[in-house]
């Protein structure tokens, strides 16, 4: 029970000193889920009231199921932009068909979601590497501050999440601007900023949407052309099964699954960037695929169309000190009890407020100084990091980070097919052997005997790199060469292509009149080795513990001891598989 709600096992240890935070951050959080809610369902086609049932059931299943303490579930502005577009080509007519279809496909995604999920794929999100995230980070907050340029300047601006469209519609567009709506934001932004400096624990958010709800209401400017959340509609979603016509469903699925695998790497993205900074809990992928998608089910019974994390909701809660998913019941709280009561409590709350709430906690969320400790340490890494922000400013989120995860995999693609390698020699007056390129001073090169050692796992990608490499050491040291030992201390696995290379190379090697010895072979790879004909080419009394055991076997021409046969000869051969070790 607690693998599938989580909440079971962190609730019981709650303590009262953290309810303050989690209200504060969770009520501020609510307030921006009310006016968004209302404008992402008008982004997706639909009915304001819709965005304020997207924002109460998903983020109460979440908290239940969840497994991140500050994520915030509820619409968005890049789920709400698919639904658009999906419903959009399905000629669909009358207002009761569109928002028909938009609820079905909240049900539809979560199915998608919670399948995923029971079959354990959210593995795939560890290709999300920390410089894919932090350039997904800083890009999404610098798209989404940008965004609220139109709400601050009080200027219309075409809806996109591309960086210099936004820029050339607020070049374009700046003339416009209503200086009273951008005054009364800039003063919201610098407030928030001086209580924050004074003291993090002042609740400056909800001091300044209070100040400028009661602003408004005592100078009415909103009769002058600061833009207010207005009138919000009341009364709870009705409760039924989502109905949707059949000859839809085919025309859904490529939106469904869109949405599904768009709405979990939004979220998980922004679980793991906010993870990094609390210790006390570890996100689950695959139980946060059931929870969303849990959500989403559950949420098209009550009305709900789809719903993700939000990256600037989960932002204003982790920012503002929510300790737990506490949070986010008060703010599904204050979406339930504006639906039934407070509805006129909104009514004057300014628009630019809101922009600057927003602005502040996204900007605060891009960390400047890492790119930059990147590029001086890793370039590859860097490289990842600003593909990933570059992509997700000029084309898209989903687009980022997926070229960002194909980069990163590319890279480790392309450095295991050309891994380290190191010729081992051994250090004077000892029986340590240590790369001769490190220890060039220290070490004893014997003429006759090479030691190559290969620092990864032995598979089709790099076969060919291993064998140029050993026969490039084999021809530099000439006829002087007897015998070749292989230290295999770093390979954990070979697969059949590379065994199938290994066995004819040493058959190559043995022919041309020099020994073969293979030294420090793990458990798995002693199991490969005796599984196929290696064993036969090499002879099991060539497998030794250690270089050092190798090369003095050599110049001795002794036999091991029997526990040194013990050791470097066991191993789990097909033939000798017993019931207990299968278990």
């Amino acid at each position: 029970m607690k693998r599938l709600f989580p909440i079971l096992d962190w609730l019981p240890d709650y303590k009262k000193s953290m309810l303050w935070s989690d209200a504060v951050s969770g009520i501020t959080a609510g307030i921006l889920a009310i006016a968004q809610g209302m404008a992402y369902a008008m982004i997706a086609g639909l009915p304001p009231v819709l965005g304020l049932y997207a924002a109460l059931t998903p983020q109460i299943i979440y908290v239940l199921m969840g497994t991140s303490r500050q994520l915030s579930i509820g619409p968005v502005a890049m789920d709400s932009l698919i639904v658009a577009a999906g419903i959009g080509t399905l000629h669909i007519v009358g207002v009761d068909q569109y928002i028909a279809a938009a609820v079905f496909l909240a049900l539809f995604v979560g199915v998608i979601q919670v399948l995923l999920g029971t079959l354990k794929l959210g593995f795939l999100v560890n290709f999300l590497s920390k410089p894919v995230l932090n350039g997904f980070t800083s890009a999404a907050a610098i798209i989404i501050g940008f965004s609220q340029l139109k709400h601050l300047f009080r200027i219309d601006m075409m809806q996109t999440n591309k960086i210099h469209i936004l820029l050339q519609e607020v070049v374009s567009n700046i003339s416009e601007t209503h200086f009273l709506s951008f005054g009364l934001g800039v003063f919201g932004i610098i407030l928030i900023k001086v209580f924050q400096k004074i003291n993090k624990k002042i609740p400056a958010i909800l001091i300044i949407v209070s100040l400028g709800t009661l602003v408004l209401y005592l100078t009415q400017w909103h009769l002058i052309g600061i833009k207010i959340v207005g009138d919000i509609p009341n009364g709870l979603p009705e409760f039924g099964v989502p109905s949707f016509d059949k000859n839809q469903l085919l025309d859904l699925l490529p939106v469904a699954i869109t949405l599904a695998v768009v709405g979990f790497t939004e979220a998980i993205s922004i679980a793991k960037a906010i993870e990094e900074k609390h210790t006390e809990y570890e996100v689950d992928p695959n139980q946060e695929l059931i929870a969303i998608g849990s959500g989403n089910i559950i949420g098209s019974f009550a009305q709900s169309y789809p719903a993700t994390a939000s990256f600037s909701r989960s932002a204003i809660q982790d920012q503002g000190g929510a300790k737990s998913g506490i949070a986010s019941l008060f703010s599904a709280g204050l979406v339930l009890l504006t639906l039934l009561f407070l509805t006129p409590l909104f009514y004057y709350l300014p628009i630019p407020i809101l922009a600057a709430i927003i602005m502040v906690s996204i900007f605060g969320l891009i960390d400047f100084k890492y790119p930059m400790k990147l590029w001086k340490k890793n370039r590859d890494e860097s490289l990842a990091f600003f593909i990933t922000f570059i992509i997700t400013m000029s084309v898209g989120i989903p687009q980022g980070i997926l070229f960002g995860v194909l980069f990163s995999l590319l890279t480790m693609i392309y450095r295991t097919s050309k891994p380290h390698i190191a010729i081992l020699g051994k250090v004077k007056n000892t029986e340590y052997y240590k790369n001769i390129s490190r220890f060039e001073k220290d070490v004893v090169i014997e003429e006759n005997i090479l030691v190559f050692r290969f620092d990864a796992q032995l598979y089709f990608g790099n076969q060919n790199f291993f064998k140029k490499e050993l026969l490039n050491q084999v021809e530099l040291k000439g006829n002087k060469l007897e015998l070749i030992i292989i230290n295999a201390e770093a390979i954990n696995y070979i697969d059949s292509s590379a065994l199938t290379m290994l066995e004819k190379l040493c058959v190559d090697i043995k022919n041309s009149g020099v020994k073969i010895m293979i030294s420090g072979a793990i458990g798995p790879i002693r199991d490969i080795i005796f599984n196929h004909k290696l064993i036969k080419i090499i002879g099991p009394e060539n497998l030794a513990i250690k270089t050092s055991e190798a090369v003095n076997l050599y110049n001795d021409g002794a036999s091991s001891s029997d526990i040194q046969k013990k050791i470097s000869n066991q191993n789990l051969t097909v033939t000798n598989v017993t019931k207990s070790d299968q278990k």
